[in-house]
This record gives structure tokens, sequence and C-alpha cells, in this order.
């Protein structure tokens, strides 16, 4: 684990490099399958389900039995758990609702929004070595709250045909409409363009690999919509002399376990912080279910000594990190300076992990720089907002001739005769 000692601006880029990903004619594949499933509906999602998840499936679909048999299975204890992390984040979310506001923009003149819920989404929820039942959390909940009339999920089955107990658990609390065993790029274009069994969606939500996030981008071109750009996850620890190593090791390991090609990125002011972080990274991990994959993200990450602030903090915006936890004592000076990130965890006592499940905060989030220019997953993302406006006679009156001179500029003469006749009407 080699330590970048106070490295030059002009290197920065360099460092803030994320992981390259291995290099697949993704385009041609995905085009493929999105023409079979156009052309093949059910009988090429189950071909693709068998080829890929090694399971002959009769039906796609979820049945309810198949629910109530997976509830039954999930520990009184984790229920509860869940339950827990379900109450924070509602409360969360619920809090980002706007309410309606008619703003008086001229005398007689008024103007408003109001959201409205985006009524069908698609939540693709990966399953594989970590199933994450987590993420339905983060993303039925607002759906529901939102009120998206349908919000129907996809998951792959494992060998088995069946669906980990704690998704289906997870997806009747929330309220999920249909739950469907389907994985990689076909669960995206069912979702897209519709089967006999999958309707389509107007909106598709959820992480995944290369395949699925380059799916998603595809439905972009058949008019579907995603939440956002997304690839592996990714950490940003700033620590102070005051940091425990401990803690600050266990939160760069809590995400090197997500995948090999995760990354973790370390900054303290001091080489003997980083010295010690490393040394406990080295225990910890000796004794981690997933250490060899935590080994591999470790291996594409970076330790770097930056003892100026500014720097510091230039160097947190340049890279743009998807979760950033700020181990400092004066993390006031950061707070206020940071333009660039998913979500922020602040204290020696919040880890991403807090974020992740039960806290509150939504784990859907900008990776690859993208924190840049998109913010996470929010209220936002299941809604739209409606613009309204009513003018008065009094009110079209007072702007009805900078209407008709801006329209009559740009060379439109039919929009100055909407507000001529009008005008005209009034006299």
């Amino acid at each position: 684990m080699k330590i970048v000692n106070n490295p030059p601006r002009d290197i920065w880029k360099s460092l803030t490099e994320r992981p390259a990903k291995e290099v697949l004619d993704l385009k041609k594949i995905i085009n493929e399958v999105f023409e079979n499933v156009e052309e093949n509906g059910d009988k090429a999602l189950k071909e693709y389900t068998l080829k890929f998840d090694k399971v002959n499936l009769r039906s796609l679909k979820v049945s309810e039995e198949e629910i109530n048999q997976g509830v039954a299975l999930v520990s009184e204890e984790l229920k509860e758990a869940i339950a827990l992390a379900k109450q924070n984040i509602k409360i969360f979310h619920a809090s980002q609702f706007i309410s309606k506001k008619v703003v008086t923009t001229s005398k007689g003149v008024e103007c408003w929004q109001e959201m409205r819920p985006i009524e069908k989404v698609g939540l693709y929820i990966p399953g594989g070595t970590a199933p994450l039942f987590s993420t339905i959390l983060m993303l039925g909940i607002p759906a529901k709250l939102a009120g998206c009339k349908e919000i129907i999920l996809c998951t792959p089955p494992d060998k088995n045909g069946k669906i980990n107990p704690a998704i289906l658990y997870t997806a009747k609390l929330v309220g999920i409409t249909d739950i469907f065993k389907l994985g990689g790029v076909q669960a995206i274009a069912a979702m897209t363009l519709a089967t006999e069994s999958v309707p389509s969606v107007y909106k598709i939500f959820g992480p995944g690999n290369q395949f699925v996030t380059g799916a998603k981008q595809f439905a972009l071109t058949k008019g579907v919509a995603i939440d956002m750009p997304a690839g592996p996850s990714e950490l940003m620890v700033v620590a102070d002399q005051f940091a425990s190593p401990a803690f600050v090791a266990s939160d760069l390991l809590s995400q090197a376990e997500h995948g090999h090609d995760s990354q973790v990125i370390c900054i303290a002011n001091s080489l003997e912080s980083l010295e010690a972080i490393q040394v406990e990274i080295a225990n910890q991990l000796a004794v981690l279910p997933r250490k060899d994959m935590a080994q591999k993200a470790i291996d594409n990450s970076q330790f770097i000594l930056i003892e100026s602030l500014v720097n510091q903090i230039d160097f947190i915006n340049e890279y743009a990190p998807e979760h950033l936890i700020l181990n400092v004592q004066n993390e006031d000076l950061f707070l206020d300076r940071i333009v660039n990130s998913g979500s922020v965890f602040i204290g020696p006592y919040t880890p991403e992990s807090a974020g992740d499940y039960a806290s509150g905060t939504n784990h859907t989030l900008p990776t690859n720089a993208y924190a840049r220019m998109y913010s996470g997953v929010n209220m936002d993302a299941f809604t739209k907002k409606i613009t309204f406006q009513k003018i008065s006679k009094e009110g079209i009156q007072n702007i009805g001739k900078s209407i008709e001179l801006m329209a009559e500029a740009e060379g439109l003469q039919a929009h100055k005769n909407a507000v001529t006749l009008r005008l005209e009407s009034l006299k």
C-alpha cells in the first residue's frame, strides 16, 4: 500500500482516475439483447436466464406463495432492523416534499409548481454475492411516498430459481407491485420494451455491473429515463492526527468489500496516521470473509499525504467522491467548501455503512465523478414538477406589451397575435 506524499497538482488527475474497466464490446451485446427481447419477449428472457443464471424458469413473475414462503424465512431480528431503517428513510424522504407556493410575478400574474409522481417505475436489485435488499428500501420508500402507481422490481434468481428471502420480505414491506426473476441486460430490456409478463416503465432505478449500467444508458435511447449513470462504489476518507486508525481502516474496508473494482482513497495530514491506518487495514482484512475481493479493491486505491487544508479540500472537489467521510476535528472548515460529493459523513461516529442502511439518507449515489453534476436519489427522482400559471385581465394588460414586442422581435407573429387579440378585447 504505497503512500503518495504531498502530490503536486499537476498529477492530481492521475490520482483521481477510477480503476480501469475491462474493455468489452458492450454496445453490440446490449443491442443484440434488446432486439431479441423486443422480438421474442418472454421466450428471450427465459433463454437468457437459463444461459446466465443456469435456471430454467416456468414463470418470470414471483408468485404470492413464493413471497410468503420467503417472508417466513426472515428472522424477527432482521425484520426489526429493516423496520427501523424503513422508518428513518421514510422520515428523511418525506421531509423533501415541496408544498404548493403561489408566486405573484406581476400584478394579476400568478405562477406556481406542484410535484406529480412518475406513474410507472422499475427497480433493478442485484443478487449475486451480496443481495442488496437495502436498496429496495432506498428506492421503494420514496417511490411509494411520491405516489408512483406501479413499482416493479427485477432481480436475478439463484441456481434453484429462488429469490433471496430478505429481498422478498423487503419488497412486500415497502409495497412493490410485482417482482420478476430477471437479471442483467435482459431485465433492463424487459422494463424498457415490455413483454408478455413484464410491463414497461417510464424510469429505471438501481445499481448493477457494467452490463446493467450500459443497458440503462441504452434504455435512454428508447425513451426510458434512468436515475443516473453509475459505476463501482467508492469512498474517500479524510483523517487528521486525532482520528482512530481502526475506525478509518474499517470504513475503507467497508467499501472495498463491495467488489474488486471498488475504490477507496484515504487522505491524512501526517505520515504517521497513514502508516497506522495501513497496519489496521492489514489486521482487519485478514479476518474478513470477502478478504480476497477487498484486497483487490485496496490494490486499486490511494493513500495520500496532503498537509495543506486548502489542498485537501481542492482534492476532494477534484475527485468528487460518491461517499466522503470527514474524520477530523475541524469539520466546519470543510463543510462550506465541499461542492462535489454524493453524500458526506461527519465525525468519528458516522460510518458510511450508516448511510447504506439505517440513518435515513439514500445510498443510491453518483459515482465516477458524476457527483460534479448529479445528486443522489431523492424524492425529486420519483416526481416531476409541473408549472402552473393564471393571468387575470389586469395581468395580461401588465405584461402583454412586453410579450408582443419580444414575439415580434423573434419573428413569431402568431405568438404576438395571441396576446394582441386579448388586449384588444379589453379596450
